[in-house]
């Protein structure tokens, strides 16, 4: 029986984006199209499907999405080069390379190649830099998102006890940062846990605000959630097409407030994204 209340991605995107609209109608009267181009490896059906919504989506918000898709088989340097073109593009405004590429090649090389001002995902180390030092730049999206979910249903962050399960570097670590920050939807005391601490669960149930984003199926249970605590699912796997949640879903039973298992912090990610190719249509 589930008593927590439900904490949709939805509806925060929803909001992002009727800004973001506003702002490409805005960029269109001056006679500017923003563009946002995104670059797919191989034939991985999920990105595949990614591609598909961000590219929907561009289209609904009225920015133009140049799209490359290389072969499985592509050389580093193929993909070099179309990261290059793009970067040396100036009606492309932000430049998307869907995770993950095929083993062979070197994604954290290529993302280093991409114009740091046209990395919407604000995965590049400059980017990573800017969070760090509390510079403006493009945010991650997943981690800025979150920070947007909370906001938009007044939970209150400042000053409360935030535990972040996991420290990858596209959502536990940049999102410690972001919530650490002096902003009133975020200054919080933050602790950053992962499996290598043998008794995660006591800081974890100790949580105001616990942000499971490790990426292990299942890993959070109602044992290692303080009653009434606000549970943010972060971490996903898939297999095939199956979403296999960090958060599992008998949490909902000793949970305060909860991100749904489907519909979290997916549509939220996509519209930061968004957010991210708007402000670098305005930059340049």
């Amino acid at each position: 029986m589930s008593n927590a209340r439900m904490l949709p991605g939805g509806p925060v995107a929803e909001a992002i984006l009727a800004d973001v609209r506003k702002r490409v109608e805005a960029m269109k009267a001056q006679g500017v199209t923003p563009s946002l181009a995104t670059i797919l490896v191989g034939d991985d059906d999920a990105s595949a499907g990614y591609i598909r919504i961000k590219q929907k989506q561009a289209a609904e918000l009225g920015f133009e999405s140049p799209h490359a898709h290389l072969p499985a088989d592509a050389k580093q340097e193929d993909l070099l080069a179309v990261i290059q073109g793009y970067n040396d593009d100036r009606a492309v405004h932000g430049v998307l390379v869907q995770y993950p590429v095929p083993g062979h090649l070197d994604y954290d090389a290529a993302l280093q190649s991409l114009d740091p001002d046209k990395d919407v995902d604000g995965l590049h180390p400059l980017n990573m830099g800017r969070l760090a030092l509390g510079m403006p730049g493009p945010l991650p999206c997943t981690p800025a998102g979150i920070e947007e979910i909370l906001a938009f249903y007044e939970i209150p962050v400042s000053g409360k006890n935030v535990v972040i399960l996991g420290r990858g570097a596209t959502l536990g670590r940049p999102l410690a940062m972001l919530l650490a920050q002096k902003r009133p939807t975020a200054n919080a005391a933050v602790t950053v846990v992962h499996t290598g601490v043998p008794d995660w669960a006591d800081y974890t149930r100790r949580a105001d605000i616990l942000i499971a984003a490790a990426g292990v199926p299942g890993i959070v249970r109602p044992e290692h959630v303080r009653p009434g605590a606000v549970v943010i699912g972060g971490g996903v796997r898939y297999e095939g097409r199956r979403l296999l949640p960090d958060v599992d879903e008998s949490v909902e039973e000793v949970a305060g407030a909860i991100t749904p298992r489907v519909g979290g912090v997916g549509p939220t990610t996509v519209a930061m994204l968004f957010r991210n190719a708007i402000a670098a249509a305005e930059r340049a």
